[in-house]
This record gives structure tokens, C-alpha cells and sequence, in this order.
């Protein structure tokens, strides 16, 4: 599935050291992630797809709460 390859060069990239412009994008590219992986899993039920989910939510959150606090 290539939306998990994709999930999972999300999940290893190097987070620090990131420009705010990197940190918006990034944000924008989790949630299209887990949108998508969502999709399939409606019709799926896959508890892979869901852990998949809930660890880009958590690494999209920490880059939030990170853009929150410099804007």
C-alpha cells in the first residue's frame, strides 16, 4: 500500500531543525495522511491502519503545539 511507504517516511523524517514554513507543511502533509489511511480504514477495519493513524496524529500534534507557540 503506498499510502503506509508514505506514512512511514512521514513517521522517520527529522523533525528538528525545521523552518516554521517546513513545520506548516508538514502539518498539512499528516493530515492529508491520516485523512486517506482514514478512508481506507472505514472500509477496512485494519487495527494496523488505526495504530498508523494515532502515531502521525501524535507527531502532528507535537508539530502544532510547536507552531502554536512561535506564531
Amino acid at each position: 500500500m503506498d499510502l503506509l511507504h508514505r506514512a512511514a517516511d512521514f513517521e522517520n523524517r527529522k523533525w528538528s531543525g525545521m523552518t516554521t514554513s517546513d513545520r506548516i507543511n508538514a502539518s498539512r502533509e499528516a493530515k492529508e495522511l491520516i485523512l486517506s489511511i482514514n478512508e481506507v480504514y472505514k472500509t477496512t477495519k485494519d487495527e494496523t491502519l488505526m495504530d498508523v493513524m494515532k502515531r502521525l496524529t501524535v507527531i502532528k500534534k507535537k508539530i502544532e503545539k510547536r507552531l502554536n507557540t512561535k506564531m
